[in-house]
């Protein structure tokens, strides 16, 4: 009864179509499929179950799903799946009954009165949980709305008095994902993008291991079947050679422990396709560099034999420092404990060790299920009330800030995100998302102290704000007596604040400022911004009713409180760039899609392929308002409709301009030139570079110019790039340097 292992029909399914899974237990007879999931149950609870059933049957009667099947088998399976992480007799006849109040006449009153109240509510949370999707839709769409921030809060604070609703919700999406064949392809990627995003990261933050890899590896299935079948075949091409040496292995670790005194039950780990591709992504190495690609797992009774066990292996091969990770002394969020290894084996194959307790093994498979028996009912012991404690501190943190969008970002982010492990000066353990700065270990410990921090030590050695803390670093954070944050701490550019948390705290404290103040540094923001990427001719009006203001004074208030960043302004601004003057001659029709050149660039009016090139007076990028002129023996010149040569061209060459648009096509690149003023020092062209380096753009000229008498440098860059946000994030990383006092693009 044990889900079907993803990796089991990665590794054999190849063809261009993805096959059915083989059939499960709740295609059998009702009265066998019974005595399956019931089995070892008391005969009061083997009877909620099957009185379940005997509801559900007549009340799907006639309901199919996509592939055909009765829908009632649908409910059979997400029962099943929950069976096999030995949930309770009440949690089963719940997923039973899961959709009755959704798709059938039955009410909640006729649920409480024929099974409890405690089925009729997981039932009940079931169905409300459906506002998951919903928030995922919201934040995609940039839509913040309160009423429904507030139904997640209930939704959460549900989740919280029983997780079993969440247990549910999670068998039901993954029995979904293993019939997700029969469903359009499009409707195929919406629902895996959406597992992906959101479901398995909440069965990992639940500790469910067992519900998280499948989830993962089925969703990474229809959202990249390419990749996914590229590795599944790597892994089906090496499957032999790999058993036949991960057995030599596990036989020889399992001598070596013996001859230690140590008990160990000692087997060769599942590979997972989706862990596989996270890793090659995350580590930018190919498959065959992929450590846990050979892995093995120790069981052992005690945490002790966990270290003595680790001592054996690194006595055996040679351990690789980087690879070695402790979450027993450091567990991870979602309290999944073991201890992490990686050895070079014989032949120079890296292998992968991980070594817990039988306990833990149990703890990281089933994670929160794992405190459901039939027999024993819950066990509300102190690591169950620690692991649903995230949940309950989300719905405290409403009375903090209670903005909507603020909240659903933080839930998201406290969900979804992984974690480093930090000390303060006392040696206390305070667990950060990953990527986390010391700024954002400031907000963590007190509000106070992030908003006077102005500098952080870790280790002993100062850092700056934008470091990226890692796990077991110790963190000092110093503080003026008395200030508040910068606006740049907002700017998801400069990197100053990775967590949402700290983020809306920030922004809360702008909002507290006065009304002028934000209005007036609002409106320097946004001066600077459109400054900097050449396109000061946009009205604020414009800008404010293209983001949904009702005036100019709250679009500035806005950008002062930090509710909108430079990026945000930029991409605004591209969209409204402000055309010139209509050209005098007859009018011209919207451009026709008709051609595109080479690199998928510029589209051309009614005309069949013609060359074009980009102007080197005014050079436009996508995003800019562009007209072309047809040349003698060059094809078509693009020019932003602003430049001055397209402005004051000749009556008599009118006739020669043609409207083009920016193509669909990606990948283009275009040139730019940026100017930067700056004070000279040793390095800063190194500093510049190394920046342009990191976001990726080219440099294809550079002119600079000091002045020996103020020292002052004045520099001319080309840079090659592909939109204009990623130039704003450039500029405004630039900007930052020392010694720089501006950088702006050139018009």
């Amino acid at each position: 009864m044990v889900p079907v292992p993803a990796a089991a029909y990665a590794e054999t399914t190849m063809s261009d179509t993805i096959e059915p899974l083989p059939a499960t237990a709740s295609d059998a007879a009702p009265e066998a499929w019974l005595a399956t999931v019931s089995a070892g149950m008391p005969a009061e609870q083997a009877d909620l179950v099957r009185r379940a059933l005997a509801r559900a049957l007549p009340a799907h009667a006639g309901q199919q799903r996509a592939s055909g099947e009765p829908y009632v088998r649908h409910s059979m399976a997400v029962a099943e799946i929950l069976a096999a992480l030995h949930m309770d007799a009440e949690t089963l006849a719940a997923a039973i009954l899961h959709d009755v109040l959704e798709d059938t006449a039955i009410t909640f009153a006729e649920l409480e009165r024929e099974f409890g109240p405690v089925v009729a509510r997981l039932v009940d949370g079931v169905t409300k949980m459906g506002l998951i999707d919903e928030v995922r839709g919201a934040a995609a769409t940039g839509r913040r709305d309160r009423d429904q921030a507030e139904s997640l809060r209930k939704m959460l604070l549900a989740m919280a008095d029983d997780v079993r609703v969440v247990l549910i919700k999670l068998a039901d999406r993954l029995h979904n994902m293993r019939t997700l064949g029969h469903l359009p392809a499009e409707k195929r990627r919406r629902i895996a993008a959406e597992t992906l995003e959101i479901y398995a990261p909440l069965a990992n933050r639940l500790g469910i291991w067992q519900l998280k890899w499948e989830l993962e590896d089925l969703a990474f299935r229809y959202l990249n079947p390419d990749t996914y079948r590229e590795i599944a075949r790597l892994l089906d091409e090496s499957r032999a050679d790999r058993e036949r040496y991960i057995e030599r292995q596990v036989a020889r670790i399992r001598t070596a422990l013996v001859q230690a005194g140590i008990r160990a039950e000692v087997r060769g780990r599942p590979k997972h396709i989706y862990s596989i591709w996270r890793k090659m992504q995350r580590k930018r190495v190919e498959f065959h560099q992929v450590f846990d690609v050979r892995a093995i797992r120790v069981l052992v009774d005690e945490v002790a034999d966990c270290y003595a066990a680790l001592g054996v292996v690194h006595g055996l091969w040679h351990h690789i420092p980087r690879e070695f990770d402790d979450y027993i002394a450091n567990p991870k969020e979602n309290l999944y404990r073991s201890l992490h290894t990686a050895v070079v084996g014989p032949g120079g194959k890296v292998l992968e060790v991980q070594i817990r307790t039988h306990e833990m093994h149990r703890q990281a498979e089933l994670g929160v299920a794992a405190h459901w028996t039939y027999k024993e009912g819950v066990d509300s012991d102190a690591a169950m009330a620690r692991r649903i404690a995230w949940l309950r501190q989300l719905f405290e943190w409403k009375e903090e800030n209670p903005e909507a969008g603020d909240f659903i970002d933080r839930f998201k982010s406290e969900i979804f995100e992984d974690r480093v492990y930090v000390l303060t000066p006392q040696g206390r353990v305070i667990s950060m998302s990953v990527g986390a700065t010391p700024l954002d270990f400031a907000y963590h410990v007190h509000t106070d102290i992030g908003h006077r921090c102005r500098g952080a030590k870790v280790d002993g050695r100062i850092v700056p704000l934008t470091y990226e803390l890692r796990s077991g670093e110790q963190v000092e954070v110093l503080t003026t007596r008395q200030g508040g944050p910068s606006r740049d701490w907002l700017n998801p550019h400069l990197g100053y604040l990775k967590t949402s948390r700290a983020r809306a705290k920030v922004r809360h404290w702008f909002k507290q400022q006065d009304r002028d103040k934000n209005i007036a540094a609002g409106r320097g923001v946004v001066d600077r911004e459109l400054h900097r990427v050449g396109l000061s001719g946009v009205g604020l009006e414009r800008l404010a009713r293209h983001l949904h203001y009702p005036g100019i004074d709250d679009f500035l208030a806005a950008v002062g409180a930090g509710d909108l960043n430079p990026s945000q302004i930029a991409a605004a601004a591209q969209a409204l760039a402000a055309p010139a003057p209509s050209l005098p001659g007859p009018p011209r029709a919207a451009p026709e899609v008709r051609e595109t050149d080479a690199r998928g660039a510029v589209v051309i009016e009614g005309v069949g392929d013609l060359l074009t090139h980009i102007a080197r007076c005014c050079r436009p990028v996508p995003g800019d308002e562009i007209i072309g002129f047809i040349t003698r023996g060059r094809g078509v010149t693009v020019h932003r409709r602003d430049c001055p040569n397209i402005l004051r061209l000749p009556d008599d060459k009118r006739e020669r301009l043609i409207e083009v648009a920016w193509g669909a096509g990606g990948g283009a690149r275009y040139p730019v030139e940026v100017a930067i003023d700056a004070y000279d020092r040793p390095g800063l062209l190194r500093d510049i570079t190394t920046i342009l380096a990191g976001e990726g753009i080219n440099v294809l000229a550079a002119n600079t110019l000091t002045d020996r008498a103020d020292r002052r440098a004045r520099m001319t860059l080309t840079l090659e790039i592909s939109d204009i946000g990623q130039l704003s994030r450039a500029l405004n990383r630039i900007g930052q340097l020392r010694n720089v006092l501006e950088a702006h693009r050139r018009a």
